[in-house]
């Protein structure tokens, strides 16, 4: 049915994932996910749509990578940083949920994503501030990244907050013993680059991330566990802001999130899929990230090969990410972004499909 629908905007995404919220919310008798979702909604949307003015005002504006498609080049000056905007509600939320419960546990996710925010928004304020599309070197960003991932794995493995059985069902699991912590620095590093390879289109990594946040916070219900519920909730909350923000992100753009934004969301997506034990799910959630991420690796790999064995590289994809080899193939970038957020869904549907049956 979703293939058949011949203009999938971002009105028709938003009624589809508000009415599966909907139900999902009646159905485990609580309505207190449709209610967080709807009230970060309007959150997101009214900051972000009073936040422009304050964007434009000090001048915090894109700047477009000389090597990506030409035509992007017309999106020169668009605001930015409007991960700003999604983010800190979310922390303020996240903050006042840990006083209130005094969890460790909150408060070590708490922390992680706060160190991810901040190397995200100091990658777009020096880009900003050298007027090019490189803030951070790649190199300086990985370590920051890495760091902040070490700490949160290492005091979540001591801590018991990371279960080294990964669940694939409620009867299958397999139990990787400390190779779990390799896997989980993976998640959480590679989540959050996969979001932010996959932020270059208009309102992609946003619909994707409502997506992915509503199967996530979804798949966690489904484990049954009433310790767990408040990273539904979280979840929920994130997908509502990830909608809000889409409204003024999605073709054509009057916003980009920036790093500030996509590193953080993949940050939160990883970080509770690893303390909610969900990183099999989630990697089928993530699907469109992580087929993001590999066009690139791929294409780095085979021009390095083909350069080695006959002297002149070669590419396998006319530009990556695979984003950008549709665009030079002359699809347009709004149907590029409707056949990912659909692709996406159908992830999420059979990600749940899975759980229900394996």
């Amino acid at each position: 049915m979703i293939g058949k629908i011949k203009e999938f905007n971002f009105k028709s995404l938003l009624i589809l994932n508000t009415f599966a919220l909907l139900v999902t919310s009646f159905f485990f008798n609580n309505l207190i996910f449709i209610g967080v979702y709807t009230l970060f909604f309007f959150i997101s949307f009214f900051t972000t749509k009073n936040g422009l003015k304050i964007i434009r005002r000090l001048n915090l504006l894109q700047n477009i990578r000389t090597e990506g498609p030409a035509k992007h080049y017309k999106k020169s000056n668009t605001p930015t940083m409007g991960g700003v905007f999604l983010i800190i509600p979310f922390l303020i939320f996240l903050l006042l949920i840990t006083i209130n419960l005094g969890s460790l546990k909150l408060f070590l996710l708490l922390l992680t994503i706060f160190g991810f925010f901040i190397t995200g928004f100091l990658d777009d304020y020096l880009s900003i501030k050298k007027k090019e599309n490189t803030g951070l070197k790649t190199k300086e960003k990985f370590i920051l990244q890495s760091i902040i991932s070490i700490i949160f794995i290492l005091i979540a493995y001591e801590k018991n907050f990371i279960n080294p059985l990964i669940t694939i069902s409620d009867s299958w699991g397999i139990n990787m013993n400390t190779f779990i912590l390799p896997i989980s620095f993976l998640v959480l590093v590679g989540i959050s680059n996969s979001v932010n390879l996959t932020d270059g289109l208009d309102g992609l990594a946003a619909g994707c991330s409502g997506i992915v946040f509503y199967g996530l916070g979804t798949e966690i219900l489904m484990k049954q566990q009433q310790e767990l519920y408040v990273f539904s909730i979280l979840c929920y909350s994130m997908s509502g802001i990830c909608f809000g923000f889409l409204k003024y992100n999605s073709f054509p753009a009057k916003i980009f999130m920036g790093d500030t934004g996509s590193l953080s969301i993949g940050a939160i997506l990883g970080s509770i899929a690893i303390l909610t034990n969900s990183i099999f799910t989630l990697t089928i959630f993530s699907g469109i990230f992580i087929i993001e991420s590999l066009s690139v690796m791929i294409q780095v790999a085979f021009f390095k090969i083909t350069k080695k064995f006959f002297h002149k590289g070669k590419r396998l994809f006319l530009m990556s990410p695979l984003h950008h080899h549709f665009e030079l193939k002359g699809i347009k970038e709004e149907k590029i972004v409707e056949g990912f957020w659909k692709i996406n869904i159908l992830l999420i549907i059979l990600g749940i499909v899975l759980k229900i049956n394996l």
